[in-house]
């Protein structure tokens, strides 16, 4: 007879594993088979989770299947035997299908994963291996005691799909019809699981991750933080750099913060009152070229190792950029265009087409006909323009067309056409021809953003800008002052979504959003009034995942978002400034540098036309003047502030670098200050600060000083009636201060706290108001002494070092002037005289006297050199 055999696969059935606690399947299997047979796929983008248990028959003991940190785990626990455990594959919680597939046969189990026989796992047991009664996958019932089902794991949330036990597949649909098994908590015929990475809400180059419930971000190597990669971990520009306090240094600057540009390596040069930003190029010297003609021109183009995009944000952000374009020529013209013309006949003789024989490209690929020093549209050199070119025909030196060499030089400051990126040489291939170029680094200094303020004057004034377009991130910072009580600094509306930022009281920040899920707030308290008239910071962000708020540097909010439900930030208004739509609830006061997503609003020109509210903000100092140390004094700016350090033994833009230098045996500085009433009687009112009334009734005197030798001369002041006050290192390292007084003699105040000569920097402080005496050294305070009556007055003369005129010294101070002091003195201060700065400094215009060798060092870099090597080498 005809046989009939009809296969077909089995029906693919998913099941979802819904809660992380409640969800399991229960299904049946043939118990005391000897030998074990069970397979399955599963998903998840969980690391753990309990996949199979089941208790084997004839006591062969419970076996677990578990994902834990994302590798697949088998496990037989045994009573009279050592557990079998066995693991296979990495990252399986990766949201694709994966099979596991186990079988025993008396004594062996394998493993397999993903129906890879080659890599399959083996292990042996000492008794026989059956197959079980029942199968748990997923989980375990919460009433469960009987056969004690064991999870040492969370539950699994995700799919699982092709169930098979003792070789036979498991209809699911049977499972859903109660026909077969038992369930908890599952969706059958369905794989719910959500890919929350795609989209990947993981900004610049963040990698998403996830779990059953939310997504994670990875912003290692990004140059960005936060929950989704969103804020940049470094400042807009060296101007904020500098207001952290920075020295001058190499930094990466993110010229649109959170915005799509990534950061921009730069050197801040924060050494004087204009902060220089400057990035290089790839050459930087001088390059000669010979050979080039119209027909071969010589080209170079220039790599910043940046986009065009990043440096033309950090040009744009700057108040002014420049670079150097120089042009070393012998017999190779440049521009090619006479000054001299008696009509455009003659002109065309000298040139037809009037074009240079070199030129450069700046942005946007844009050829440029006009050299450095020179202005756009003027087919020119720096010396046509200040009509001091070699030749008067010529608008340049190298136009002249000369045997010998000469240059144009000048620098490109109109920042549209900037940076330079291509230069073309054409005319260095006649007889003795030659030409050598330099293009400079691109320099900035100014940021047109970080001072840009406006003064809200009413509480009905606000600024208004396009709305805000910030659908799934939104970030929004600025500075504010003020003394009102309470206002809102900004607001934008929709239909039914907004976003707000307001000081709700004295004391409380609040930022308020609603994507549609009802209103978030989050709120951060101060324990200080924060309408104390001082500028403060304020940073709130919304994400996917959290929305937060930070006030300077109070602990920040956060807000953690929900899993499900509305996410999308939809408005539609104007975006408020300072103000509200109902025009209530305004603020006053002054607000600056606001960046929305990185992108800067310009408060100034926008408050240039509207009524109640005037551009800038003044008083900067009266926040920012603490930055100013060491005797410092705050300068206000139109924008911003600066440090005046004249009056400072310090100089940098806070007063905080150290003024020092080597001095070697017998050198000195000697400061003359003016002759008391009545020789100074007509000395005009105008001059500088160093130059300050010799009558003084304190002392205030600091100064660090590291030496190995004694005795040692440090410091000694003298006055026109034959007193002096000095300060020496004893043969011993001990330090003294004495005073030599017309009515009391001398008075001698020694700190032998131990060898000052010990080759490490000390730092002194003698203050004498009145009749109280106070020295410190280090920081420590070391003797305090009240006077019975002084008169220490009539200043003659501060010398540091050796000492010329020595007939009134005490034999003390006498030994210790022999060498006077050999070592190194930093940051010496008198009262508002800063002897070693004006030595240093100000040689011509201070009444300043130095002799023997005076070398400008620093202290603080050699403190952990031997002093004697420091000096001798000097010597």
């Amino acid at each position: 007879g005809n046989v009939t055999f009809s296969c077909s696969e089995p029906q693919i059935v998913p099941i979802t594993f819904v809660s992380s606690s409640q969800s399991y399947l229960l299904l049946p299997g043939t118990p005391q088979i000897d030998g074990l047979s069970v397979g399955f796929q599963f998903r998840t983008w969980n690391k753990d989770g309990l996949l199979l248990f089941t208790e084997l028959s004839e006591n062969s003991g419970p076996l677990l299947v578990y994902l834990h940190s994302g590798r697949l785990t088998l496990l037989i626990q045994k009573q009279t035997e050592n557990p079998v455990e066995i693991s296979e594959g990495t990252n399986l919680h990766d949201g694709l299908w994966h099979s596991v597939n186990i079988n025993a046969r008396r004594h062996r189990i394998t493993l397999t994963l993903d129906n890879n026989a080659a890599t399959a796992s083996h292990a042996t047991t000492v008794s026989r291996i059956y197959s079980g009664n029942s199968y748990y996958f997923g989980g375990c019932p919460d009433n469960f005691t009987d056969s004690q089902c064991l999870n040492p794991i969370t539950a699994f949330q995700g799919c699982m799909r092709l169930i098979f036990i003792d070789n036979q597949p498991k209809d699911l649909i049977l499972v859903q019809q109660g026909s077969l098994g038992n369930f908890s908590d599952l969706h059958i015929d369905l794989c719910g699981i959500k890919d929350r990475c795609l989209p990947n809400y993981c900004e610049h180059g963040g990698k998403c991750s996830q779990s059953w419930t939310t997504f994670y971000c990875d912003c290692n190597d990004t140059g960005y933080t936060g929950a989704t990669c969103h804020n940049s971990i470094y400042e807009q520009s060296c101007e904020a750099y500098r207001h952290q306090g920075k020295t001058s240094g190499f930094f990466y600057i993110d010229s649109d913060g959170s915005g799509p540009l990534g950061p921009l390596r730069v050197f801040c040069n924060i050494t004087e009152d204009k902060i220089w930003t400057a990035v290089q190029h790839n050459t930087t010297g001088l390059t000669r070229v010979q050979g080039a003609d119209p027909e071969k021109p010589y080209t170079m183009s220039f790599n910043y190792n940046s986009s065009a995009e990043q440096l033309e944000a950090m040009i744009n952000s700057a108040e002014y950029c420049e670079q150097e374009a120089a042009y070393h020529c012998k017999k190779s013209r440049l521009l090619n265009t006479p000054i001299l013309f008696l009509s455009l006949f003659l002109f065309s003789l000298f040139s037809p087409l009037g074009m240079p024989f070199a030129w450069w490209v700046g942005r946007a690929n844009e050829k440029h006909l006009y050299w450095g020093g020179s202005l756009p549209g003027i087919q020119q050199c720096a010396c046509g323009l200040e009509e001091s070119c070699l030749d008067m025909r010529y608008f340049c030196n190298c136009d002249a067309d000369r045997e010998e060499w000469t240059n144009d030089t000048g620098l490109l400051a109109f920042k549209d056409h900037l940076p330079v990126t291509q230069i073309v040489i054409t005319d260095t291939n006649r007889s003795n021809s030659e030409a050598a170029w330099k293009i400079g680094p691109l320099r900035c200094y100014g940021d047109r953003q970080f001072w840009n303020a406006a003064s809200f004057n009413t509480e009905a004034s606000y600024l208004h800008f396009p709305t805000f377009h910030a659908e799934v991130s939104a970030d929004i910072s600025f500075f504010f002052k003020t003394t009102a009580v309470s206002g809102v600094f900004l607001e934008n509306l929709g239909i039914k979504d907004f976003i707000r930022v307001e000081m709700s009281s004295p004391k409380e920040i609040t930022f308020s959003i609603d994507v549609g899920n009802g209103p978030t707030e989050a709120t951060v308290q101060s324990p200080t009034p924060l309408n104390d008239n001082q500028w403060h910071y304020v940073r709130a962000e919304r994400n996917l995942k959290q929305t937060s708020l930070q006030v300077d540097s109070l602990p920040k909010k956060v807000l953690e978002a929900p899993a499900e439900g509305h996410f999308r930030l939809q408005l539609n208004s104007q975006l408020f400034v300072g103000g509200t739509a109902s025009r209530q609830k305004g603020f006053l006061g002054c607000i600056r540098s606001l960046h929305l997503n990185g992108q800067k609003l310009d408060l100034e020109e926008r408050a240039k036309m509207t009524p109640g509210v005037k551009p800038g903000c003044p008083g900067h100092c009266s926040s920012y003047g603490n930055l100013c140390h060491n005797g410092g004094k705050c300068v206000e700016k139109y924008n911003g502030y600066s440090c005046d350090c004249t009056n400072s033994a310090y100089e940098g833009p806070f007063c905080k670098d150290e003024v020092s230098a080597l001095f070697e045996a017998g050198t000195s500085i000697t400061y003359i200050f003016q002759e008391p009433y009545p020789v100074t009687k007509n000395a005009s009112t105008s001059s500088s600060a160093i130059y300050v009334d010799a009558v003084m009734s304190k002392e205030n005197i600091a100064f660090s000083f590291l030496t190995a030798h004694t005795p040692s001369l440090l410091l000694y002041i003298n006055t026109y009636f034959h007193e002096y006050l000095a300060v020496i290192l004893s043969k011993n390292g001990s330090l003294q201060v004495r005073y030599k007084l017309s009515k009391d003699g001398l008075l001698i105040f020694t700190i032998d706290s131990g060898n000052f000569a010990n080759r490490e920097l000390h730092h002194v402080k003698i203050n004498r108001e009145g009749r109280e005496l106070v020295i410190q050294v280090d920081q420590v305070l070391k003797l305090k002494h009240n006077f019975s009556e002084i008169d220490f007055k009539a200043i003659k003369s501060l010398t540091l070092g050796k000492v010329t005129d020595s007939l009134s010294l005490d034999p003390e101070v006498s030994k210790a002037n022999v060498y006077g002091f050999t070592g190194c003195l930093s940051s010496v201060q008198y009262n508002h005289i800063a002897p070693l700065k004006a030595a240093l400094r100000h040689p011509s215009i201070a009444p300043v006297t130095v002799k023997g060798s005076l070398t400008e060092s620093s202290c603080t870099s050699i403190m952990e050199a031997d002093a004697n090597t420091v000096t001798t080498i000097y010597s």
